[in-house]
């Protein structure tokens, strides 16, 4: 029986228990500031009306400060860690105590965050998930670097499955051969990361936001006069110039030309915040994915805590011939908007880099598969089933309040038509003894798969619709399935759906659930 790594000499290896960074009670401190900053300022701002002291007024909101801070400091006191030979042993509570046991073979994903007030004092935070759990097991803030770093290593040490040893050949990589070499799979440059910024939508979605905070916290009187001083004010100027049909024409066009371009750069730069330096690497059968640029993360999973695979394309990416590579794994729960957890390995690559890190992960699938199951034509049109319905409604309502010029909405519904048409021509299906996959999509194309190992449950649905025309669907589960596009084969006929579950069951019978 082998014995497990020895602790790195900057990790606390005599068994006791121990605090973490001296500094942690700041890092907790400022987020519960930016919890309760709202509060905190409407406390100061509104509570100086009326007849009150105002020094009073402004003792209130102090003292919330002085009880964050005090919180903050008993938080630190008494919170604290153990690492032991096969598992971490964290104790926190302030009123009621916990004790949490955490084994390392348990843990999916390892993560490893540095804003850029870590990195001015050195220090990282490192979360600990496991499989299903919302939150993670474990939340350590704040660590040294190099303990983080360290803890990070120890995880992936301990907590891998023994592997079978195999014989490297002589046209593996030679850094594939030394376990203790980290190999490199793929790294996006300077310029790989700006054209994911220009093919990408970040800027719209950024200012669609923004639009709809300002629209939800502004008064609506305040911004309706905005609105109208800012049209006068616009269209005063365009009068002044008198540039006729035609210059009003340029104008408008250099306008929206000029808003395009801004939002590109704005993607560009939320891009390069993101994704500057991404670095997807393998060491240990386990993958870490760094990116960042002023906030700094690092994440990691064991190859074997894949579930589900899935590559997409949108209609430019495709111009280009690139695509992302996603995985869902078992650790987290719903994505959130600051979860950065290792969902993906590539977020924007060419379509062969992709399919070659597909090939290098899952060497026992062949893909992409080298047949797919078409589904019938009959039930096309249902894929536009909203558009045939909420058109002619819409189209209604345009013609009561415009007149005839209202139904130039109808000219929706060949197009909806055509999408739908188009999308029911390309979904296709594959199944075989160690696979089975999915795709879907025409403007935005879309690849799903998992490993029969993976699958956890099967469900076969039968809406209204589908009893009218003789489909089902068959329902495909698996652990942490995080993505946008379901493992679902739809709109199979119904026998065909009944034999396919009917197979899928058999062979999950006879396979163990591999984690």
């Amino acid at each position: 029986m082998s014995l497990p790594p020895s602790l790195p000499p900057s990790l606390p290896g005599d068994g006791q228990e121990h605090r973490l960074h001296p500094w942690s009670w700041l890092f907790v401190l400022l987020m519960q500031l930016r919890h309760y900053l709202l509060p905190l300022v409407a406390l100061l701002v509104f509570g100086q009306r009326g007849d009150r002291d105002p020094m009073w007024a402004q003792l209130i909101p102090l003292s919330a400060i002085a009880a964050l801070v005090l919180v903050s400091v008993l938080q630190y006191l008494s919170y604290r860690y153990r690492i032991g030979s096969d598992a971490i042993t964290v104790r926190s509570g302030l009123l009621s105590r916990n004790r949490r046991e955490i084994p390392f073979a348990r843990i999916h994903n390892v993560e490893v965050r540095q804003n850029p007030l870590h990195r001015l004092f050195g220090v990282a935070e490192l979360r600990l998930e496991s499989a299903g759990g919302v939150r993670p097991e474990a939340e350590m803030r704040v660590l040294k670097l190099d303990q983080a770093l360290a803890l990070e290593r120890l995880v992936r040490q301990r907590g891998q499955a023994p592997q079978v040893p195999q014989t490297v050949t002589g046209d593996a990589p030679q850094d594939i051969a030394n376990d203790d070499d980290e190999q490199v799979l793929l790294r996006l440059s300077a310029w790989d990361v700006v054209r994911m910024g220009l093919l990408s939508n970040r800027g719209w979605a950024l200012a669609v936001a923004a639009f709809g905070v300002l629209f939800q916290t502004v008064p609506r009187p305040v911004m309706d006069d905005a609105i109208q001083r800012g049209g006068r004010q616009a269209f005063g100027y365009v009068s002044h110039l008198h540039p006729g049909l035609t210059g009003t024409l340029l104008l408008v066009a250099a306008t929206l030309l000029l808003g395009w371009l801004g939002l590109r750069v704005l993607s560009v730069v939320l891009t390069v915040l993101r994704y500057h330096g991404f670095t997807l690497s393998e060491r240990e059968r386990r993958l870490t994915v760094s990116t960042g640029l002023l906030s700094r993360t690092r994440s990691s999973v064991a190859r074997r805590r894949i579930q589900a695979w899935t590559l997409r394309e949108g209609t430019l990416q495709r111009w280009f011939g690139l695509r992302q590579l996603r995985v869902d794994s078992a650790a987290g729960g719903p994505s959130r908007d600051d979860d950065r957890a290792l969902r993906e390995l590539a977020p924007l690559a060419p379509a062969a880099t992709c399919e070659g890190l597909v090939k290098h992960l899952l060497p026992q699938l062949q893909w992409p598969p080298a047949q797919w199951h078409a589904l019938p034509q009959r039930g096309w049109w249902r894929l536009s089933l909203g558009s045939l319905v909420l058109v002619p409604l819409l189209a209604a309502g345009a013609y009561w309040r415009w007149g005839p010029w209202g139904l130039l909405v109808l000219g929706w519904l060949p197009v909806a038509l055509l999408v739908a048409h188009r999308q029911m021509a390309r979904m296709g299906w594959h199944l075989d003894g160690q696979f089975v996959a999915v795709r879907g999509g025409w403007w935005k194309r879309w690849w799903r798969w998992a490993e029969l190992d993976k699958v956890q449950g099967l469900r076969l649905q039968r809406s209204p619709l589908d009893k009218l025309l003789g489909t089902a669907s068959l329902q495909l589960d698996t652990a942490g399935a995080h993505g946008d596009v379901a493992l679902a084969l739809r709109y199979l006929p119904q026998a065909q759906a009944q034999q396919v579950m009917d197979q899928l069951a058999t062979a999950l019978a006879r396979r163990k659930l591999r984690w």
